[in-house]
């Protein structure tokens, strides 16, 4: 499915006229997370799908989940004081900054996205400590240079960040150029900084239908990948235990969600850059 924006065009209208003719990713993933953000067609294909396959919100809530321990765990243990959430999405609760600024209220936070929608909610995301720091970039995946530039507007980018980019990569089509985006975008990072994924994954039958029934909605298509894809964008990176793993495992609270890992079609990972 498509859940989190990469971005694709410059946005120059601040309060963009919202097309509720089609369903939208964000829009979309916002009613599974039992957002707000959403109209009756992004409702409409979300219980579609869910007819067909019922545990892809199980997806979207502990891939929400694993959003918290991640940036939990980095502000915490590593120490990491920065984060770049690349395909924010609309805001809901428990967003990065609020995660991390729990932990470090130093913490500086940059979102960037592309979408007019996005945009139009950007203003609920740039809230901030008085310590830290949080900023939103109207910027393009598809122009990682552009991106680091801007984010070091924020950013100290000689200091270790960590680079966040949870349910986004499935937006670009190829494999290869998803994996080049990813690259470029860490080469930018120096040694410490982090890369944290997250994306549905081509894992079952249900969730396979489910991605062919959203992608033929009309809106932006979503590409599911196998497991070994996911941990191809870890290549070079020293993976922080316990791996690539479906998200529900990946380090879990011991009070955490009831959701059995084995039902959940996403995978998860976090790396370290030497």
């Amino acid at each position: 499915m498509q859940h989190r924006s990469p971005g694709g065009r410059a946005v120059s209208d601040p309060n963009p006229l919202i097309d509720t003719s089609t369903p939208h990713s964000a829009r979309f993933w916002n009613y599974f997370v039992g957002g707000e953000d959403n109209y009756e067609v992004d409702r409409q294909i979300g219980d579609q799908i869910k007819e067909i396959f019922p545990g892809l919100v199980d997806v979207a809530v502990t891939s929400r989940h694993f959003l918290g321990r991640a940036v939990r765990h980095l502000a915490g243990e590593p120490g990491i004081r920065q984060f770049l959430d690349v395909g924010t999405g609309l805001p809901t609760a428990d967003n990065t900054h609020e995660v991390a600024q729990r932990v470090a209220p130093d913490a500086r936070i940059v979102y960037v996205d592309n979408d007019p929608i996005v945009l139009a909610h950007a203003k609920a995301l740039l809230t901030s400590t008085p310590e830290g720091r949080t900023a939103y970039l109207d910027a393009d995946l598809y122009e990682p240079e552009a991106v680091l530039k801007a984010a070091a507007s924020t950013l100290d980018l000689s200091q270790p960040v960590a680079l966040m980019i949870l349910n986004t990569l499935g937006h670009v089509a190829d494999y290869d150029q998803a994996r080049g985006l990813v690259g470029r975008l860490m080469a930018g990072l120096p040694s410490g900084s982090h890369l944290v994924i997250s994306d549905s994954t081509a894992t079952s039958e249900g969730m396979i239908a489910a991605s062919e029934a959203y992608n033929a909605s009309g809106a932006v298509p979503y590409h599911v990948r196998g497991t070994a894809d996911i941990a191809g964008f870890f290549d070079g990176l020293e993976l922080v235990d316990p791996g690539i793993v479906r998200v529900p495992d990946w380090r879990p609270a011991p009070h955490g969600s009831a959701v059995p890992a084995a039902a959940v079609d996403a995978y998860c990972g976090v790396g370290r850059k030497h």
